[in-house]
């Protein structure tokens, strides 16, 4: 490890915390950092010495990310355009993309360091809006792509399709397409199966149906997923990630596919899912 990002959306009472570790880590390594954001907090303190701006197109052997799930997928942004795996460090609630936690960073850095580590690979999938043949947007995501009715009180009419062939229509809330990584997030509330993030595969899970037997259904990775707006209302909106990416109109269609480029993530602690599960889930727990 020579080239590492650091990549933070932390608090400030979290901001001592991490300047004081990566200047150890620089005072006791030969490597370079990088603020992979430029309004990172590390670029305008004086504390920290030889952090250098990100520049795109840098080779970077990894990226640590301090904060909690919403950050380490505000990341994967910049990890696939650097081509670098993604180290978790847990300052959040719930840290289920994390490795390990802030108050363990020194008792694992060392691994990094020596390249003592395993990378797991996760399916990325992307989101198309089209209307007619003309595609509105385009996006990427390592958890889902949600439609959401946003704050109408009626439900919205959604017509499904997989590899063009018609699988159900519904009125409902919404709709998840989910990838294994995203199974474990809001797809799990909505009633979807966990799948290991090693698989390919889509879960597909309806928001609040109208009709109980429209249940959460998985899918190849081969598959594309094609949803198509038959009645929706002006607040409706096609979420990546957790974020409102574009605002949805009846006639559209959301597009899903797998794509080719994967998403790494660093492990130092030679924990596997299942450990996290129990640990962060709470799962078998009597």
């Amino acid at each position: 490890m020579k080239r590492i990002g650091v990549y933070s959306n932390t608090l400030k009472e979290n901001k001592a915390l991490i300047i004081d570790l990566l200047g150890n880590l620089l005072a006791n390594n030969k490597l370079e950092l990088y603020a992979v954001r430029n309004d990172s907090i590390f670029l305008t303190d004086k504390e920290v010495r030889g952090i250098k701006p990100y520049i795109p197109g840098t080779k970077l052997d990894c990226i640590m990310v301090f904060g909690g799930d919403g950050t380490i997928l505000g990341a994967v942004d910049s990890a696939l355009e650097s081509s670098a795996p993604i180290l978790g460090i847990n300052m959040g609630k719930l840290g289920f993309l994390s490795d390990f936690s802030v108050a363990e960073f020194n008792r694992y850095i060392g691994r990094l360091m020596n390249d003592e580590y395993c990378t797991i690979s996760r399916m990325l999938l992307e989101a198309r809006v089209k209307k007619n043949s003309k595609t509105l947007y385009r996006g990427f995501a390592l958890n889902d792509a949600v439609i959401y009715k946003g704050l109408v009180s009626r439900l919205i009419d959604i017509r499904f399709y997989s590899n063009k062939d018609f699988v159900l229509e519904s009125r409902c809330d919404g709709m998840i397409a989910s990838t294994p990584t995203g199974s474990t997030a809001y797809s799990l509330s909505a009633g979807g199966p966990i799948m290991s993030p090693e698989m390919n595969a889509f879960i597909v899970a309806p928001l609040c149906p109208h009709i109980l037997s429209v249940r959460p259904m998985v899918f190849p990775a081969e598959t594309e997923l094609k949803f198509k707006m038959t009645r929706v209302f002006k607040e409706t909106m096609l979420q990546l990630d957790g974020k409102n990416v574009h605002l949805l109109v009846d006639g559209d269609s959301v597009i899903v596919n797998a794509v080719r480029e994967r998403v790494k993530f660093i492990t130092l602690t030679g924990k596997n899912f299942y450990q996290t599960l129990r640990k962060k889930l709470h799962m078998g727990k009597m």
